[in-house]
């Protein structure tokens, strides 16, 4: 049985109270009021139960048709359906112009009333769940979302929010993992192309010689093979947002292809005489130094500042490290809803290992390190180093204070021993290319490792 609350503006009374005891038996509930004042105080204060408004066009203190922006301001995922007592066609046709979804003629059968409400109803009810959808994946791809209160991560977090607003390239920069696409998706949904696609491409993950017409698409014919006409992504983030993630990967060809989209916002598609037109931000992230490479010849110059009309640097998790308590915990958290089962626990030695591991493969690496614990470590006790990955293992032993050893970090000492200790980290426990990077012959760096009881 239908639902709803149907707001029903009408200076007839014996008509309105024969309309809303007809919609009341379908099981909707009827607000009423008899002039244009009384309506909207009621819309105002049922916006977010109106699904109709289901007005009168000649009221005592206005018309439906001018009084249509209005209703439409208070309650915008409402439908609004008009009747007259003189219905025609260049007044039905102005009101569907206006926005209203169907204009009635009074006297019409209660059948055709009925249809039109419900219709009216359900698309209102259609609307609000996308929305509500929208708000939901708004608030999951927010600023907000990002955890961490480390001032390297706040920063950028700050930079991103400026520009979000904004419609320029933007060139994120940072290491594998470190979450440039998650900033990507933030500055997308608080953008206003919030309710357009956000379409992400990872330029690394096609053959170059298929990137080109993966962005831009191609025509039926143009190569064999290409049997039906194909989008490219640009099409397909049209009015919204294209992310290029691993930029760099991009060859010659398909840099010059982009750098014309970028600043025409229009590209040939492969087999096409005629360009297409479009309205797209490109956000772009890379791993490398793109500058660099640029001035060495290996990407286009004119390219590279085209997209990095702002450079934003998104800190590696080394940068951030009073974070990893924190994601740790929001992790433990996750997976423990993902997987349906109590929070992972940890002892004091497992969480001054995680803290104290490097993590190359930053905020992403973390993550699967918890996944894995979450999956693998026994129920009835906390995470224990043993459980841990063996290089998480390997960076507790490092880190670990010999006996009878002041911990005081300013001795010459433990300057000395932490520094062997983070290249030891670094490399992996590989000792001879470690002693490399420290430029110290390989017995001497042994020699450390004895002293230090590393």
């Amino acid at each position: 049985m239908p639902d709803g609350t149907i707001l029903l503006i009408d200076d007839e009374a014996l008509l309105r109270q024969a309309v809303a005891r007809t919609l009341e038996l379908e099981g909707y509930t009827v607000l009423q009021a008899p002039d244009a004042h009384r309506g909207l105080a009621l819309l105002r204060d049922h916006a977010a139960d109106v699904c109709v408004v289901l007005s009168d066009v000649k009221l005592p203190d206005g018309r439906g048709l001018d009084l249509l922006p209005r209703y439409k301001a208070l309650a915008p995922l409402a439908e609004v359906v008009l009747m007259t007592a003189y219905g025609t066609i260049a007044d039905g046709v102005r009101a569907m112009k206006e926005g209203a979804f169907d204009y009635l003629t009074k006297g019409d059968a209660d059948e055709q009333l009925l249809v039109v409400v419900s219709r009216a109803a359900e698309r209102a009810r259609l609307q609000q769940r996308v929305a509500d959808l929208e708000k939901k994946v708004g608030a999951q791809y927010s600023f907000d979302s990002m955890v961490g209160r480390a001032p390297a991560l706040q920063q950028a977090k700050k930079m991103a929010q400026q520009v979000a607003a904004t419609d320029a390239t933007v060139l994120l920069e940072g290491p594998t993992g470190a979450g440039k696409e998650l900033f990507a998706q933030a500055i997308h949904y608080a953008s206003p192309r919030r309710s357009k696609p956000f379409v992400a491409l990872n330029c690394s993950a096609f053959p170059r010689e298929l990137l080109e017409s993966e962005l831009f698409g191609y025509k039926k014919g143009a190569f064999t093979g290409a049997s039906t006409d194909k989008k490219g992504l640009f099409e397909e983030a049209n009015g919204g947002t294209l992310f290029l993630d691993e930029i760099g990967e991009l060859e010659g060809g398909a840099q010059a292809k982009l750098l014309r989209a970028l600043e025409s916002q229009e590209f040939t598609k492969l087999g096409d005489t005629r360009p297409t037109r479009v309205n797209v931000r490109v956000l772009a992230a890379t791993n490398r130094n793109l500058r660099q490479e640029a001035d060495v010849g290996h990407f286009r110059a004119d390219l590279y500042y085209r997209l990095s009309v702002v450079t934003l640097p998104v800190p590696a998790l080394s940068a951030r490290r009073g974070d990893v308590p924190v994601l740790v915990d929001h992790f433990a958290r996750y997976f423990a809803a993902k997987l349906r089962q109590q929070p992972l626990r940890f002892t004091p030695e497992a969480l001054q290992a995680l803290d104290h591991y490097a993590w190359p493969g930053n905020v992403r690496e973390l993550k699967n390190v918890l996944e894995r614990a979450a999956i693998l470590a026994p129920a009835d006790r906390p995470v224990e180093v043993d459980d841990l990955p063996l290089e998480v293992q390997l960076a507790a032993l490092l880190t670990a204070t010999p006996a009878g050893v002041s911990d005081d970090p300013r001795t010459l000492r433990n300057v000395e021993r932490q520094h062997v200790q983070r290249i030891l980290q670094e490399c992996g426990g590989n000792k001879t290319e470690a002693a490399r990077v420290l430029g110290i012959a390989h017995t001497t760096l042994y020699r450390k490792i004895q002293d230090f009881e590393l």
